[in-house]
């Protein structure tokens, strides 16, 4: 039975892609610093779940969580970083804390989790790594700085290693949705969840995962898999049109 181990899986789209996976014939690995929430789902879906507390900013948190999940489960097929958090507003007006916390869970809890997973992926065959990074990550977004400079960490990482472990088999991949119906996006404070709306669900997402977990890949699989058709549009514009046609468009997203 192959297994997947899913950082901030106890709500919102972890839940969606634990849930999904599990319904799949997967060993699922439910891990978050919410052990409760995370527990509760795990009961509700049965034996083949496993919980475990993660803070992806702790990479002794990430060594233990691995060492656990893997003898439960034999081996580690799918990693899903998916742990993130969200400020939202004028840069200026966010306190500096808040914007260091973003960094230390968005990025280094992506790279705390490749880092540690990879000894684990290596042993397993067509092991597969999925970066949650996001439609900021096209270009830079207004009241969203910290968060868009984060997912562009994100998909210049997953970039990275989808070239350096292809040594080992493993692909690395990520998923670049726009607003997601989540209480992450909940009250958020930027011109662009109003312009653009909020059309998808978790469990689209976790569809696209899924798909990217399951699928034959090759050379010619793209490294980066926009969901929903707004981001597809944006991804496919911002490699077509010029800087200053990318920075106008922008503009009008985030003009109140």
């Amino acid at each position: 039975m192959p297994s997947i181990l899913i950082s901030g899986a106890a709500q919102g789209i972890g839940a969606a892609i634990a849930k999904l996976f599990y319904q799949q014939g997967f060993k699922v690995g439910i891990y978050d610093i919410n052990t409760v929430q995370a527990q509760q789902l795990a009961q509700q879906l049965g034996p083949n779940a496993k919980t475990g507390l993660l803070d992806v900013a702790n990479i002794e948190h990430w060594q233990n969580a691995l060492a656990e999940f893997t003898q439960w489960a034999g081996e580690l097929n799918i990693l899903v970083n998916n742990a993130g958090i969200l400020y939202s507003g004028p840069f200026e007006k966010t306190d500096i804390a808040s914007h260091h916390r973003t960094i230390d869970i968005n990025v280094k809890g992506v790279i705390n989790g490749c880092y540690a997973s990879l000894p684990y992926l290596q042993k397993a065959q067509s092991a597969r790594v999925i970066n949650l990074s996001s439609a900021s990550a096209i270009y830079g977004q207004a009241d969203l700085a910290s968060y868009s400079a984060s997912k562009f960490a994100v998909r210049g990482l997953t970039e990275s290693l989808d070239i350096e472990w292809q040594k080992y088999g493993i692909r690395v991949l990520d998923v670049m949705p726009l607003f997601v119906q989540t209480a992450m996006v909940k009250d958020m404070d930027a011109e662009s969840i109003h312009k653009l709306g909020v059309n998808l669900t978790p469990e689209h997402v976790a569809q696209q995962i899924f798909n990217l977990a399951t699928t034959p890949v090759n050379l010619f699989t793209p490294t980066h898999r926009p969901i929903g058709i707004k981001t597809k549009i944006l991804f496919g514009l911002s490699s077509l049109s010029p800087q200053f046609v990318n920075r106008l468009s922008n503009l009008w997203i985030a003009k109140k």
